[in-house]
């Protein structure tokens, strides 16, 4: 870690005092994680306390305090889980990964986590994979789902996949769509929006089908950067009162054309999402 690294990312946040979660963000979106030295370096920068600074850095999942793998893998383990065999999910995690909960696989490929509640009790014991929930875990299931994990699981076939379906929308501020049919992202219109990100200013286009995680973009961002989102019409932001439920990190809400609001996480990285089509709500 370079001193000189975290001194750049303070002096992009008003050297920290523009917000301490901006800059933990800048932080993991260069390491990957949150190294204890530049933490150290942020206290000693901004004069902030090295406690309220730790405070943040273990209150938002989406941070890391050690290095994380590509794939994260979390097992519940809580009282309804527990119950129905989430111990056993988990040993044999341990087991076809060779490490144990809370470590990362030496060639960073996978970091296994456990945890006390993932919010769907009813559904246990549940494990979740980069950010895809697997309801009613079963040992048997477990070594098919890492290696569906280490392909992709969010390479989806668009013909014959149910859960894919393509979505109209328009800003939440003046109604105008947002839909651009010259940029076209798995054979649909995708979603044109004007984002700003650091010091960088340009485009991004979504992939408007319901389950697709495709996105283009005019600059590269990097992962677990926060981005902000505007209409190319007029120019407001698209931001909403919603907070995504997996990092923390603010929602963008977009209008369905027929009725509904679509709500995306502004994390790069991140799959937060909501379709709420007249009171259904779709996670």
């Amino acid at each position: 870690m370079s001193p000189d690294d975290i001194s750049e990312i303070l002096e992009k946040h008003d050297g920290g005092q523009g917000g301490l979660i901006s800059v933990l963000e800048g932080i993991q979106a260069k390491y990957g994680y949150l190294p204890e030295e530049a933490l150290r370096t942020v206290a000693t920068e901004t004069g902030r306390s090295l406690v309220d600074i730790y405070g943040v850095a273990t209150f938002y999942r989406a941070f890391s305090l050690k290095p994380r793998g590509k794939h994260l893998v979390s097992v519940c383990l809580g009282t309804a889980c527990h119950v129905r065999g989430g111990p056993a999910i988990a040993r044999e995690i341990e087991q076809q990964l060779g490490i144990r909960a809370g470590e990362t696989t030496t060639d960073r490929d996978f970091t296994l986590e456990t945890v006390n509640c993932l919010g769907a009790c009813a559904l246990g014991p549940v494990m979740v994979a980069d950010g895809h929930y697997f309801p009613r875990m079963k040992v048997s299931m477990v070594k098919d789902i890492l290696d569906k994990v280490r392909k992709g699981l969010d390479a989806v076939e668009i013909d014959t996949d149910e859960r894919v379906f393509p979505v109209d929308v328009s800003c939440a501020r003046c109604n105008h769509s947002l839909m651009d049919p010259e940029h076209s992202i798995d054979g649909y219109p995708s979603i044109k929006v004007t984002v700003s990100f650091v010091n960088k200013h340009g485009w991004l286009a979504i992939s408007s089908l319901w389950g697709s995680y495709v996105v283009h973009s005019e600059y590269e961002i990097p992962e677990d950067t926060i981005v902000h989102m505007f209409c190319p019409h007029c120019h407001a932001e698209l931001i909403g009162g919603a907070r995504c439920g997996e990092c923390g990190a603010p929602m963008v809400p977009m209008i369905v054309r027929g009725g509904g609001v679509v709500q995306l996480c502004s994390r790069r990285g991140c799959k937060g999402h909501i379709l709420d089509l007249g009171g259904t709500a779709i996670g």
